[in-house]
């Protein structure tokens, strides 16, 4: 049986923080791996470099993608993870702060399930995150393993 791990991509501590005290404040029980560059997401979704002995049963439920990312920026992530058959039907969340229409269209454009806005108020994001994680952990039907 496969691990469904979240895998959180976000280079800011601060907003990793807050995102990992909003999945805990929701119940959110999924393990959350937290990488902090594009390069680094990949290598993990792919199992290269660093992460090249991970488990095959560990298996990201979900993707919640910052656009913002050293190395490699969220929309080159999203570009890869949908070029590859391993992870094209895999759900990725934009979760970012920006508010820039060409950042929406070229999310949805390269393939995002969903683009959310970050909330600057915290009870506003914990709220977000809970409806994130009610809907992709909960009631949405993951694609088979």
């Amino acid at each position: 049986m496969s691990e469904r791990v979240i895998l959180l991509v976000e280079d800011n501590p601060s907003d990793e923080e807050l995102t990992l005290r909003a999945l805990k404040k929701s119940n959110i029980l999924n393990r959350v791996v937290v990488v902090r560059d594009g390069a680094e997401a990949l290598d993990w979704l792919f199992r290269q470099n660093a992460y090249a002995e991970r488990s095959q049963d560990e298996v990201a439920q979900v993707v919640l993608l910052d656009l913002k990312l050293p190395k490699i920026d969220g929309l080159g992530v999203l570009r890869a993870i949908r070029a590859d058959p391993r992870t094209k039907l895999m759900p990725v969340v934009v979760l970012t702060s920006s508010i820039q229409e060409q950042d929406v269209v070229a999310s949805y454009g390269f393939g995002a399930n969903s683009y959310v806005r970050k909330p600057v108020d915290f009870t506003q994001f914990v709220d977000a995150v809970r409806q994130l994680g009610l809907y992709w952990l909960v009631i949405n039907q993951p694609v088979p393993t």
